[in-house]
């Protein structure tokens, strides 16, 4: 059957895909996922009668209630949006303690009958007069104890009301005799849930026409054969039938011969041989933390788990913080991760960029792994992005190379730089009918007499007019002075060293991976040479996000999301970097970006950084200034204040001075009365000062926004939960 791609994808070209990294000849060992999630077995087990259901049911059955952006949906309790009023402890058991005391004084009154006996109306009324003359006496005593009982009853629950003995009880006892009960309780059975309402047992390919099939999961999810990439990657070829892009015969034909394996990514992998962060495949979620217990946070989110999205992520993510402060680790892996396991199932395509060493995930996590640098590669990466359009390959290739000078050139854009690549490009293409090689295009951009002459000729042997004319213009703008060739030729003899001398080989060496194919579930992981090669880097993270996204917002089918994580992404927001990231939204796709400090971007961007991602974050260690533009983007809010002033009580008579003195002898204070004013003013939501001094280690302050434009306040985030 089609399955979009997911069968017939095996390079990263529409007509040259790489091969996956580590094609495995047998499915893998199965992940250890967290508490609670499901995992594949080695071999599918047996299934006696009385044999506990596997974990996956459990996970199928966890109810995922509807909750706001960023929020971790998988078992969430819903919290009220205000918090109810605490009573103070100390408030709480005085106040309990004296409306007992109180509800003690007036039934030793009542029974002592100092008030009189009026109480006992209703008694006298409701008891036939033979009970009282002695005629049956006994009677009239019981109903005298059943009526001193009722009183009691009204007088416990008037007094406890007024002293907020159940609120006492639910604070102290509860605690302390909860666990207690529910040990000794018995436990019912719980009952089986209607195959109509039970996810385990696939309702809905049940009630459209594929019953057949629903029975094939259900037993195979039964006999511990299916873990929770299967459920997700079934679930989402059952989508494209609903869709009417494949059909409903192929379909149940499919899972009737291969069961759980239906569908299967390319690669052959169902799972990943290691997870090290919580995820939700059916919400589509990653967990990285818990919401902390703070009173900046907003009640309905302490306690939470917090987690990212392709939902929010499309809105892209900056994360900004100090070495050592968890980017890596807690966001950018457990993004990679879900990103990855979410292409296993066939909903998604990611592009991993790091320097080498970086901890992004093993090698047999991704279909592809490019190490720019490396002798001999396998892979390679494609200088211009997989297009055959000269002119787009020369835009891309330009905002790689001076998109961070643009201001240095004539215009304060890299326009120039364009026009002077694409007088090259064009007519190298089509005298050799493919783009030139690093050397190559140094060799024309510095203008060798050799390189300039052998293309002329080609060209005049060919006809080229039309090309003819750009090599003349070419020609003579690199007389002018200013010309933006010179820069051009600079940077790209950063590329030309020895180093990368079997990298970006355009002639078909080498197989090359293109982001033209970001329609594929592909899981690419790109390793860049900071060390020693710092500015050819930065100059190839800057290439891969010109490449992204261009070549996600140009993808015919946007059913996938594409997901671009580039850690370390100093010195590579440029103004056309900005744009595209922008775009980004309505395309289906997302970046994820970390930086040190704002710093690594110029200033005039920085600002509008902010305002063109969707998801902020700010790690502890952040400095003022940077905590300062994340408290300008993140506003204000209006709080109610209170504002405690005392004042001195003077006291006129001699008796109430003497009082004072001796209060003072005792508190070693003096008399004062307290003035409570109480304000509503607009406050920063986190100040600059907080962000830089109050962030304990290891946690981060998130904020989020979806795509349909659903936003999340901004929330403290404990990462080490």
């Amino acid at each position: 059957m089609d399955t979009e791609g997911t069968q017939d994808a095996r390079n990263t070209r529409s007509e040259l895909v790489p091969r996956p990294a580590a094609p495995p000849d047998a499915p893998p060992p199965p992940a250890t996922p967290p508490a609670g999630l499901p995992a594949m077995p080695t071999a599918p087990p047996g299934h006696p009668a009385d044999a506990p259901e596997p974990p996956l049911l459990a996970w199928l059955r966890t109810p995922r209630p509807a909750a706001g952006p960023g929020v971790w949906t998988y078992g969430h309790r819903p919290r009220p949006a205000e918090e109810p009023e605490r009573i103070p402890t100390r408030q709480l058991i005085s106040g309990a303690l004296i409306s007992f005391l109180c509800g003690w004084l007036l039934w030793s009154l009542l029974w002592n009958q100092y008030l009189g006996s009026y109480w006992l109306w209703p008694l006298v009324l409701l008891t036939p007069d033979s009970w009282r003359d002695g005629t049956d006496p006994m009677a009239y005593v019981w109903a005298s104890y059943i009526y001193y009982g009722l009183f009691i009853v009204l007088m416990a629950v008037v007094f406890g009301r007024l002293g907020r003995w159940p609120e006492l009880g639910r604070r102290f006892l509860m605690p302390l005799v909860g666990p207690l009960v529910r040990r000794l309780r018995p436990r019912p059975a719980a009952a089986a849930p209607k195959p109509a309402t039970d996810p385990a047992q696939w309702p809905e390919l049940r009630a459209h026409g594929a019953p057949d099939a629903a029975d094939k999961l259900a037993e195979e999810a039964r006999a511990g054969r299916m873990n929770d990439v299967d459920v997700a990657r079934i679930d989402r070829a059952w989508q494209s039938v609903r869709s009417g892009k494949n059909s409903l015969a192929s379909f149940t034909d499919t899972v009737l011969r291969q069961g759980a394996a239906a569908c299967a990514h390319p690669s052959g992998r169902r799972d990943l041989t290691r997870r090290t962060a919580e995820h939700d495949l059916l919400a589509h979620q990653v967990r990285l933390g818990t919401a902390a217990d703070h009173e900046r946070n907003p009640y309905q989110h302490r306690g939470a788990g917090c987690a990212l999205e392709p939902a929010v992520l499309g809105t892209s993510l900056l994360a900004v913080g100090p070495a050592g402060s968890g980017k890596t680790t807690r966001v950018v892996r457990p993004v990679v991760e879900s990103m990855c396991l979410q292409a296993l199932a066939g909903q998604c395509a990611v592009i991993a960029v790091g320097p080498a060493g970086a901890d992004l995930g093993p090698d047999d996590a991704f279909d592809v792994v490019v190490t720019i640098g490396r002798r001999d590669p396998e892979c390679d990466l494609d200088l211009y992005g997989g297009t055959t359009d000269p002119d787009e390959a020369a835009a891309i290739l330009a905002e790689a190379l001076v998109g961070d000078l643009a201001e240095q050139l004539p215009g304060g854009d890299s326009r120039r730089a364009a026009t002077a690549l694409a007088q090259l490009l064009g007519p190298f293409r089509a005298v050799h009918e493919r783009f030139p090689s690093v050397p190559e295009l140094r060799e024309l951009l510095d203008g060798a007499p050799a390189a300039m002459g052998a293309l002329r000729s080609a060209l005049e042997g060919s006809g080229e007019q039309t090309l003819l004319r750009e090599l003349d213009a070419r020609a003579r703008q690199s007389e002018r002075p200013g010309d933006a060739g010179v820069l051009l030729a600079d940077r790209i003899a950063l590329l030309d060293r020895p180093a990368f001398a079997d990298c970006f080989d355009p002639t078909g060496r080498t197989r090359q991976v293109s982001l033209r194919a970001l329609d594929h579930p592909l899981r690419v992981r790109i390793e860049l040479p900071e060390r020693g090669h710092a500015e050819a880097s930065r100059i190839l993270a800057r290439l891969v996000l010109a490449q992204f996204t261009e070549c996600a917002v140009a993808r015919s089918d946007r059913s996938l999301f594409a997901c671009l994580v580039l850690d370390e992404a100093a010195h590579t927001i440029t103004a056309e970097a900005l744009r595209g990231l922008q775009r980004l939204r309505s395309a289906n796709a997302g970046a994820v970006l970390t930086l040190r400090s704002l710093d690594d971007v110029p200033d005039a961007l920085r600002s509008a950084l902010l305002g063109a991602v969707g998801c902020r974050m700010a790690f502890a260690g952040v400095t003022t200034w940077d905590g300062a533009r994340f408290a300008e983007v993140w506003g204000k809010e209006w709080v109610e204040t209170r504002d405690v002033t005392d004042r001195q009580i003077i006291a006129e008579s001699a008796a109430g001075k003497a009082f004072h003195i001796f209060r003072q002898l005792v508190t070693g204070k003096a008399a004062t009365a307290k003035a409570v004013t109480v304000r509503t003013v607009e406050r920063e939501r986190w100040s600059a000062s907080d962000l830089a001094n109050s962030l304990p280690a290891g946690h981060a302050v998130l904020s989020v926004t979806s795509v349909k434009g659903e936003h999340a306040p901004p929330v403290l985030v404990d990462l080490r939960g």
